[in-house]
Formats: structure tokens, C-alpha cells, sequence
């Protein structure tokens, strides 16, 4: 399956264009001197727009651009697209929460704007709070109600009993819950996207080697794998012990060996016990056990690399990389994208992706 194309152009031309409290501004993307839009697993992406705030008015006046407030300022909601201009796609939405002035000895000044995504209302204030008899997908839509979101929750819908949120804030109460059961959560325009892991799939690429996959490094690293994961555990309503094995076998796409397999091949079997849970039943262990030794699994390969400038290129994209040889070229899942753009290199994306195999030419 070949790339598919970033524009239908003869020249791909990617500006970022901005939208401030809901209006397009063309004086934003005249003044753009660079982007910097990061998003991770567990959500809470962050931009960084820089412009020159100096410029000339009509009657050849010039002056400072920005300074009088009436389009950047604390508070502003921007909407941030980037790709072809002639059909962008939305990367970020949030409020505008810190403001940075900076005035080169040898150059304008210019204004560095900085916002968050609708997650920032998450981590804003700590609570102690005990759920009884819940579902993550309970706490991700309270959660997602109280920051004006639309949850869309996919496959977390298990009764996981009761959970203390101490002193936590709700985005690291949910971080922490997420990650126990191996899902993620992003926020996508209004909505809240919750779902196991294995369940995402926000988009298929493929990126080419000396086309739109620019550069490239994959390591593929056995000094965290493990043959197994075993845990125990006190199940305080039965009155019994709990000992468990990982028995899970689907470690997202991909194929080759695992690092399970080279482990073994290359050096020795190793067991991870996880011995820091005390009270547990036998379905939550085995599900800690699972969650562990497939989060260990899949970052046995691990490639980071800069593409052209792809908006669809985002945390959960599976990404299919070519021309790396039989040893390095796989689907990968993204697990972080930096879309960056600046006058001198233009639009691009960093990304860093997993993948569970190595080809059999290792």
C-alpha cells in the first residue's frame, strides 16, 4: 500500500491557521513565526505559538501588534489547524493560559502564547473522593461532565468495585486508573475519549523512508522485558490468598518475534512480580498482571522519528513504516506526536511509536 498524498496540490502548503473566541484571523497566521503542539498518552496536549508582535498599520504606522488585547490574551479560546490550506484539520482546541513577551537585543519583539487542552480543568484542583461499586466509564463521564466535555467511552464498562481518590486531582486519579487497566484518554475538539488501549485506533498511515518519513531510529531493547508477571495479594471479602500469571497474548499490531521471545533466545527467562498491591480479588490481579506485561511487551521496539508535517498524524495512529529492512519495518502505534512549525523548516511531526516484534531478520 503506497503513502497516501498530503495534498491534491502541485505544492503542499501548510500555514497553520488560528481561530481566536471563534473567528478565523488572518493577522494571526501573518504574524506566526512558529508551532509547537505536543500531545501524549494520558492526555493533556499543549501548544506553543510564537509571533512577531511588531508590524505596520494602515498610513505605514508601526507598532506593537498584539498589545492592545482585543485578540491575544489570558483566556482567549483558540482553535489551531494545520495541514493543506485549503482543507486543514483541527490539532488543538484550549484556552490561552500563559502569556510570554520577549525582546531580542538583535530583532522585534515578539509574544510566545501558551494553552492547554479542556484537560487543564482536571488538574486544577485535588480531592478526596471515594467511589463505590464503579466503572471507569462512570468516572470518565463525571469526570468529562464537570469540564463541559462530551464523553465517548468505549469498553470500560466492568465494575472495577471501589476506588479512594485521595488527595488526587481528576486528571491523575484517572491517569492512574487508566493506566492499571491499560486504556487512554485524549481529548478530541469537545469530547473526552476514553477506551482500552487495545481499542484505539485513531488513524492508518504509512510513511515511506526518504519520503514523507524524513528521518528515522528504532530501538529495540531487552533490558525491561520479561517472560512473565506474576502477582499476589490478600482478597479481604473471600478471606483468602490471590496468585496470579499474566496470560495475555495480544500485543497490538505488528509482527516478527516479540521481546518475550528474543528475552529467552538472547539471554534468560525473567519473572516481575508486582508486590506493592495489597488488597485485591482474583479478576483485578489477573487484569494488573495483563495491563503490566502488555505495557512491558509492546515497548520492546520503539522508533522515534520526523515525518512532513501530517495532521493526522496523532497519539494512537498506527503507523506503518517502510524501507527500514526486514528488522525495523512494522506497524507501529504512536504513543506521543510534536507538530512543529517555523519559517525555516516549514510544517513537520516528531512522533515516537511502539511496537511489540522484531522482524525475524534480527
Amino acid at each position: 500500500m503506497p503513502e497516501t498524498p498530503l495534498t491534491t496540490s502541485a505544492v503542499y502548503s501548510a500555514i497553520p491557521t488560528i481561530k481566536a473566541d471563534g473567528q478565523l484571523n488572518d493577522m494571526l497566521s501573518n504574524q506566526l513565526l512558529g508551532m509547537e503542539m505536543r500531545e501524549q498518552e494520558a492526555g493533556l496536549s499543549s501548544i506553543e505559538l510564537r509571533f512577531s508582535n511588531f508590524g505596520s498599520f494602515q498610513g505605514g504606522l508601526a507598532d506593537l501588534v498584539f498589545e492592545d488585547g482585543t485578540v491575544l490574551k489570558l483566556g482567549t479560546a483558540l482553535i489551531v489547524y494545520a495541514g493543506d490550506v485549503n482543507s486543514p484539520t483541527e490539532i488543538f482546541r484550549g484556552k490561552v493560559t500563559a502569556l510570554e513577551g520577549r525582546y531580542p537585543a538583535m530583532g522585534p519583539p515578539e509574544l510566545v502564547v501558551l494553552s492547554e487542552d479542556a484537560l487543564q480543568g482536571a488538574r486544577m484542583t485535588r480531592r478526596t473522593k471515594t467511589w463505590e461499586a464503579t466503572t471507569l466509564g462512570d468516572i470518565v463521564t463525571q469526570v468529562a461532565s464537570g469540564l463541559g466535555l462530551t464523553p465517548q467511552v468505549n469498553g470500560l464498562d466492568a465494575n472495577i468495585g471501589d476506588e479512594q481518590q485521595f488527595n488526587e486531582t481528576d486528571l491523575r486519579f484517572l491517569r492512574r486508573l487508566l493506566a492499571r487497566y491499560d486504556a487512554d484518554l485524549q481529548v478530541v475538539a469537545d469530547e473526552l475519549h476514553a477506551s482500552p488501549r487495545s481499542q484505539v485506533q485513531r488513524t492508518a498511515i504509512q510513511l515511506d523512508m526518504n519520503s514523507q518519513l524524513r528521518e528515522v531510529r528504532v530501538l529495540a531493547d531487552l533490558a525491561h522485558q520479561v517472560t512473565q508477571v506474576t502477582a499476589t495479594g490478600w482478597d479481604y471479602k473471600q478471606g483468602q490468598t490471590i496468585s496470579v500469571i499474566s496470560s495475555a497474548t495480544a500485543f497490538g499490531q505488528g509482527s516478527g518475534q516479540t521481546g518475550k521471545d528474543w528475552l529467552g533466545q538472547a539471554l534468560s527467562t525473567r519473572s516481575e512480580h508486582l508486590g506493592h498491591f495489597a488488597n485485591l480479588n482474583q479478576a483485578e490481579a489477573q487484569g494488573l498482571v495483563d495491563a503490566e506485561f502488555t505495557q512491558r511487551m509492546r515497548r520492546f521496539a520503539v522508533a522515534h522519528g520526523v515525518a512532513e508535517g501530517n495532521p493526522s498524524l496523532r497519539v494512537g495512529s498506527w503507523l506503518t513504516l517502510t524501507g527500514l529492512g526486514p528488522r525495523f519495518s512494522n506497524s507501529y502505534y504512536t504513543t506521543e506526536a510534536t507538530h512543529r512549525f517555523d519559517t525555516d523548516k516549514g510544517y513537520e511531526t516528531e512522533f515516537t511509536a511502539e511496537c511489540a516484534y522484531l522482524g525475524n531478520a534480527a
